[in-house]
């Protein structure tokens, strides 16, 4: 399931704008802002994001307990209502034993050990009976707890699988927007520690019934056996709840500390994971390791302090306890000896006093618990309640089949409020036409084609395809008629045949190795281990990245899509690689549309367009050879970069 949802968000981080996410933009953004005046400075972005309703902050949680975090949690215990109906008899079982005990022992002191008008077989005859009863009462007061905490522990592991379950799918309904303001280590730890965390409610609800119900339950005996002497050993309690106040606050606040800090190891971690080849090249492992060993020692720190918490209250809790035995031996022995108190009586109220106080104990690990089970509730929740961006509208219909016409209408989009990347951009791609998207560093290219796919809706105007807006048809209508190909390709940990069958579960074997020998692959995917049923490893790390980009092109040829985009799908390829695409492309392209952003001039000269963006606006448009006859900026990048990599 981790794994899954691992790879869930590295699919989505394909879409994420460089100078949202990166930590070199963070360096660039400054030094083009001490240039340029006019860009977005680095922190008032950082300031505009937080504004947004889809950045999730590890913000401090102000109340203990929370009646709408509860009512949700409780809805994960109900499908199981028989299961916890019966922990809950084994739970009433187990705490009706546990209170007998000092009844049979007060019994046995009373009734059989201390008249003097009975026999010898009369109190053998009665301490036999109450010696049978209390192994009786002890082997159910362990069936009972086994039952009960059996139970229990199937319901934790049910609601654990549940809120997992669904925090996944919710994940992957989520927008490319949300996933370009939040760091893919705090979702995980949200998904996998919080949902531990939270697991822990049915514990916190059930057993801290359970221990309540004990308490009063030692406190009805106490009082029905002897009034004056349970109200003197009950004075200790005000001390108990002003140690408790004092204590609770300080708790809340150390629980917060420890699920931020564990987000900020998961989120650093995972970046450095990530990032591990430029960390190595630019040798960067030993400030990186100083940077995890800081955030590490934070979360060491912050657990410490919750545990010193937890441990300086059971001193006091003990410190309570033994005055409470005290004034018992000492109170009870004075009434004993005056004649108005049995000494059974006695002996069950020291009995009573030490079990009076294993329930508080309980409880006080209890509220530990809930504390945990609250703030985790709240970021768990916080995260399920976004609402994806991208959705069907309540009138969206199929995509029929289409021919492929590709239309802008003055389409306006920006990241964030006030920094536009496409401005009133107005263009039309006739069906089987290649575009090909060229300009400088954040003109807008990556951004048109995640409008095509519908990753984000335009803030203006509209994106057609044979003119329908996307916004009114189907997202899986849409998506079954066109494939994406990115610059860093993205592999399951799955076999070579799988990833190729990704988007289109129906095509055979024969369909799957007819694409790979039109794109030149078959020969290398029959020399691994397995052919097609080789397993990859995570990410395809076990292929070269030409190779690993080989099987994306063939999974977006046997899918057949009407529309194609290639984000740099070339980019990263060597030459002898790209020659092979190149020779597939025609094939994959002819009576396609198709958007493609590029680098090398192989793949660009052959579009029937070149579209040239600056600063979110057509600069120029046009077929190779016209576009260098305006000696613009098309003429300038093909000077620049493009003749390199002819």
């Amino acid at each position: 399931m981790a794994s899954s949802v691992i790879e869930t968000l590295a699919m989505h981080l394909h879409f994420i704008p460089t100078h949202l996410h990166k930590r070199a933009s963070k360096m660039a953004d400054q030094a083009n802002q001490a240039k340029n005046p006019n860009l977005p400075d680095y922190q008032e972005v950082r300031r505009i994001r937080h504004r947004l309703s889809l950045v999730l902050e590890d913000n401090d949680f102000v109340a203990n307990f929370s009646s709408r975090i509860v009512f949700r949690l409780a809805s994960y215990v109900k499908p199981h209502w028989k299961l916890g109906l019966l922990s809950m008899i084994t739970m009433f079982l187990y705490i009706a034993t546990q209170v007998s005990i000092p009844v049979l022992v007060g019994i046995a002191i009373n009734d059989f050990l201390r008249p003097e008008n009975l026999s010898i077989d009369e109190r053998v005859a009665g301490i036999n009976k109450v010696g049978l009863a209390f192994v009786a009462v002890v082997f159910i007061n362990l069936a009972g707890n086994y039952l009960h905490l059996r139970g229990l522990a199937s319901i934790h592991m049910a609601i654990l699988l549940k809120l997992r379950s669904e925090m996944h799918a919710h994940l992957q309904k989520l927008s490319s927007m949300f996933y370009d303001h939040n760091e893919v280590g705090r979702l995980m730890s949200r998904v996998q520690n919080d949902t531990a965390a939270l697991q822990e409610f049915s514990n916190v609800f059930v057993v801290g019934f359970a221990e309540i119900l004990s308490l009063f339950g030692i406190i009805a005996i106490m009082l029905v056996w002897n009034l004056e002497l349970a109200l003197i050993c009950f004075t200790i309690i005000p001390v108990f709840m002003v140690i408790m106040l004092f204590w609770q606050k300080r708790a809340r606040q150390a629980f917060i500390r420890i699920r931020h800090a564990i987000a900020g190891v998961n989120a650093n971690l995972n970046e450095n994971i990530t990032g591990i080849r430029v960390t190595q090249s630019m040798t960067r492992e030993s400030v990186n390791m100083e940077r995890f060993e800081e955030l590490n020692h934070i979360h060491l720190s912050a657990h410490l302090r919750a545990i010193k918490l937890t441990a300086s209250l059971m001193p006091s809790v003990e410190i309570l306890t033994a005055i409470s035995f005290g004034t018992v031996i000492v109170v009870g022995g004075r009434m004993e000896q005056s004649g108005s108190l049995e000494l059974g009586t006695m002996v069950a109220f020291a009995l009573f006093v030490q079990r009076f106080f294993e329930p508080i104990r309980a409880l006080v690990m209890q509220y530990a618990q809930m504390q945990r089970a609250m703030v985790a509730g709240m970021r768990i929740f916080e995260l399920l309640d976004i609402k994806p961006e991208i959705v069907d509208s309540p009138t969206a219909k199929d995509l029929p089949p289409i021919k492929g016409h590709l239309s802008f209408n003055n389409v306006s989009f920006s990241y964030l409020p006030d920094v536009p990347v496409l401005d009133n951009l107005s263009l039309q791609i006739p069906p089987g036409q290649t575009l090909a998207i060229v300009g400088p560093t954040g003109a807008g290219k990556s951004t048109i084609v995640s409008l095509v796919a519908r990753f984000y809706d335009v803030k203006s105007g509209s994106v057609t395809v044979d003119g329908y807006d996307v916004r009114d048809i189907t997202h899986e209508s849409l998506a079954k008629q066109m494939s994406m190909v990115l610059q860093e390709p993205f592999l399951y940990s799955t076999t070579v045949a799988e990833n190729i069958r990704f988007a289109k579960k129906s095509v055979t074997q024969s369909d799957i190795e007819t694409a790979t020998k039109a794109l030149g692959a078959h020969e290398f995917i029959m020399s691994l281990p397995r052919g097609y049923e080789t397993v990859l490893l995570e990410r395809g790390s076990n292929l070269s990245v030409g190779e690993r980009q080989l099987i994306s092109f063939a999974r977006a040829l046997v899918a057949d899509p009407r529309i194609l985009i290639l984000d740099e799908a070339t980019a990263n390829v060597d030459s002898h690689t790209e020659q092979l695409i190149q020779k597939a492309l025609k094939a994959l392209l002819e009576g396609r549309t198709a958007v493609i952003i590029a680098h090398r001039l192989s793949t660009i000269k052959e579009a029937d367009q070149i579209l040239v963006l600056k600063q979110g606006k057509i600069e120029e448009l046009g077929k190779h050879s016209e576009l260098l006859e305006l000696n613009g900026l098309y003429s300038k990048l093909y000077e620049m970069n493009f003749r390199d990599n002819a």
